[in-house]
């Protein structure tokens, strides 16, 4: 065994994919998954894989939907649940999502402008990614 795959803790554990499914981060196991193989989940500062152990008292690190969610995981569930029953499962220190009114700005027309010109379309593109880390296509 590995020396990073030895449990460090103690108490029940749980596959990390699996336990933001339970807690209502992502939508479905799946989508848990691929983020964790894509390096948008980080248990305690580290990158996981899917099938890495979460305990209580871990910090959860997710990127999903443009947003950070960080979580403290406070009960281990192997079961989804519900709403209510999911959010005491983890100690929420995410940052507050933006206003409102700054996301509908960025990609906001007015009605009746007609189809955006070729010059609109990549002003557009440019304000779309100009927070990510991604790079706009060569072309």
């Amino acid at each position: 065994m590995a020396e990073q795959d030895k449990p460090t803790g103690t108490g029940p554990s749980v596959r990390v994919d699996s336990w933001i499914w339970c807690v209502r981060l992502t939508r479905s196991r799946s989508l848990a998954a691929a983020a964790c193989r894509a390096g948008h989940v980080r248990v305690n500062g580290e990158r996981v894989k899917p099938a890495q152990a979460v305990r209580a008292g871990d910090e959860v690190r997710l990127l999903h939907a443009g947003r950070e969610r960080v979580v403290v995981v406070s009960k281990v569930l192997s079961k989804r649940v519900g709403a209510p029953a999911a959010v005491e499962a983890y100690v929420d220190n995410s940052p507050p999502p933006p206003p409102r009114e700054d996301v509908l700005a960025l990609g906001m027309r007015d009605r009746g402008a007609g189809r955006p010109t070729k010059r609109d379309r990549r002003e557009m593109e440019r304000l779309r990614l100009h927070g990510s880390a991604r790079r706009p296509p060569a072309g």
